[in-house]
């Protein structure tokens, strides 16, 4: 699929490599605070979260994240246009996100808005974007907990997804965040 943006990922997830519990649960990953918030690391820190999504152009994200963002008061993404993929939200029903019926309706519309760099979040938004071929970057933070079952944003591929570790950060709460660059001609 042809588009004029890369698609980047930041996502945290169990050292099993869950990112919810089955039934969506997120506790285990935010410390019990708001889901659209990443925990502190312990210095008062985002984990780099916020000049992650300063660096973005737009969000693109399937129903069910926007489910688990949008009860919270705080809304992480000020400032740039977010896309839901979504055949049952009512469009204009929230003015901070445009609704996209369909994958390829929501990869046309980012490419016709021109944008260069768009957050990629959520298990099966991911899955569509690398299964297309359309992810540039992945920043992934393990959190040091076994969680057994849950959801996952890699599953069966076309072809493997070659990756070139850019960088690795470890936090005092003793996660590990790791930063992927897709090799492309692999």
């Amino acid at each position: 699929m042809d588009a004029s943006f890369t698609g980047s990922v930041f996502l945290g997830m169990s050292v099993d490599g869950f990112i919810a519990r089955l039934d969506g649960d997120l506790d285990w990953l935010t410390g019990g605070q708001d889901a659209n918030t990443a925990p502190d690391d312990g210095a008062g820190g985002d984990f780099g979260f916020a000049d992650f999504v300063s660096g973005i152009d737009a969000v693109v994200m399937g129903r069910s994240t926007y489910d688990v963002i949008t009860p919270f008061g705080s809304w992480p993404y000020q400032g740039k246009p977010v896309h839901v993929l979504s055949t049952t939200l009512v469009p204009g029903a929230d003015p901070r996100m445009t609704v996209h019926a369909s994958f390829d309706e929501a990869v046309a519309a980012l490419s016709a808005a021109g944008y260069r760099r768009v957050y990629v979040d959520g298990g099966r938004t991911v899955h569509q974007f690398l299964r297309a071929g359309l992810i540039g970057d992945l920043t992934l933070s393990r959190v040091p907990i076994l969680i057994g079952t849950g959801h996952t944003p890699f599953g069966e591929l076309a072809a493997d997804v070659p990756l070139e570790r850019v960088q690795t950060q470890t936090f005092p709460s003793g996660m590990v965040q790791t930063t992927y660059r897709v090799r492309r001609n692999a």
